[in-house]
């Protein structure tokens, strides 16, 4: 077969086949009388298998050491496609959402159309310093909330992730059932921890009850930070469901001071602040010295006459520092000092 023959057989035009050719990947295994390269049925064989690998993701070099290699193992040729499919497959679906994020902003001209994609491109783009400047530009709603939370999910640089969280809780559709909370709640499934941290990170900077719905389904997730950012951040709303969660973190040592906080908080919101207490000194039962120290700081955080008894009984407590501390905390609070019980100090 003469060129134009296994060109126009293959589909490959005849400026590729000489570049193959050049780059050794085909070879016509004959030559005319008059001198013209003449390919066999092998060769043409061989065109299509290049180009079988070159369209799953293998570049010529790779596709020629592939159909020239003797020692080629199955099993690593199809990994290394099944990896660059996947590649493809992601690059498409980022280009999909883009898409659909320009449709969502409602951009009606092609300049507006046009600037959503420029700021879509920069939000996607490896310089850390420009996606950030992107996602700083991107709080007006001209880019769609969603594409926000995509880019937020799969951001490394906390500079960036900042810019992105801030530009979500000021987006007007940031708050909305459906909108960035509907995509945030979705991610904190994600079975990735990395992800479901940065999503409920940036469920706790947006208002409105779906973003509070969404933060309750994770205060029992197994990753500690995915729960201590949801049991802060529903107590900061005023929620009392999370008084055992935040104790749970004073007990930890996650954050103790925050959550000491919150539950003071709480307890000044309740009618019966004393329950708060009641269910921090439950912590104390058995507990080891640093948990009665951290727990004795939090008790000081809270009203009512529960704290008090609680802090008097810790007022002989063996430890020197949790016995004045708490000792500290209830002359603070005009309460009379208890008689020393014979622990030294």
């Amino acid at each position: 077969m003469r060129i134009g023959e296994v060109a126009r057989r293959s589909g490959v035009s005849v400026r590729m086949l000489r570049h193959y050719e050049s780059l050794g990947l085909v070879t016509a295994g004959g030559r005319t009388s008059a001198g013209y390269r003449d390919y066999t049925s092998d060769d043409l064989v061989r065109v299509f298998h290049v180009e079988a690998l070159r369209m799953l993701g293998l570049s010529l070099a790779e596709a020629g050491r592939v159909l020239d290699d003797p020692d080629f193992v199955e099993d690593r040729l199809i990994a290394r496609l099944i990896a660059r499919t996947e590649e493809r497959i992601d690059a498409q679906r980022a280009l999909l959402a883009r898409l659909r994020s320009v449709e969502a902003s409602g951009a009606g001209d092609r300049d507006a159309v046009l600037d959503v994609l420029a700021r879509l491109s920069d939000l996607a783009s490896p310089a850390a310093g420009r996606r950030q400047r992107a996602a700083l530009a991107s709080d007006s709603g001209a880019v769609d909330a969603g594409a926000l939370v995509t880019a937020l999910l799969d951001e490394t640089d906390p500079n960036a992730a900042g810019a992105l969280r801030w530009a979500l809780a000021r987006h007007p559709d940031s708050g909305a059932e459906v909108g960035g909370v509907d995509r945030l709640a979705a991610a904190l499934a994600d079975p990735a921890a990395k992800r479901r941290r940065r999503a409920v990170h940036a469920l706790t900077e947006l208002p409105g009850p779906a973003a509070h719905r969404a933060l309750l389904t994770v205060l029992d997730d197994p990753d500690p930070v995915v729960r201590r950012h949801a049991v802060l951040a529903v107590a900061d709303r005023g929620d009392p469901t999370v008084v055992d969660g935040l104790v749970a973190l004073v007990v930890a040592g996650d954050d103790d001071v925050a959550a000491a906080d919150a539950l003071g908080d709480l307890a000044r919101r309740r009618d019966d602040p004393d329950a708060v207490a009641v269910r921090l000194t439950a912590a104390l039962d058995g507990a080891e010295v640093g948990v009665r120290r951290r727990v004795t700081q939090a008790l000081g955080e809270l009203p009512g006459a529960a704290a008090l008894r609680t802090l008097a009984g810790l007022s002989t407590d063996p430890d020197p520092a949790v016995r004045l501390t708490a000792r500290h905390l209830r002359s603070s609070r005009g309460a009379a000092p208890e008689p020393d019980q014979g622990v030294s100090g």
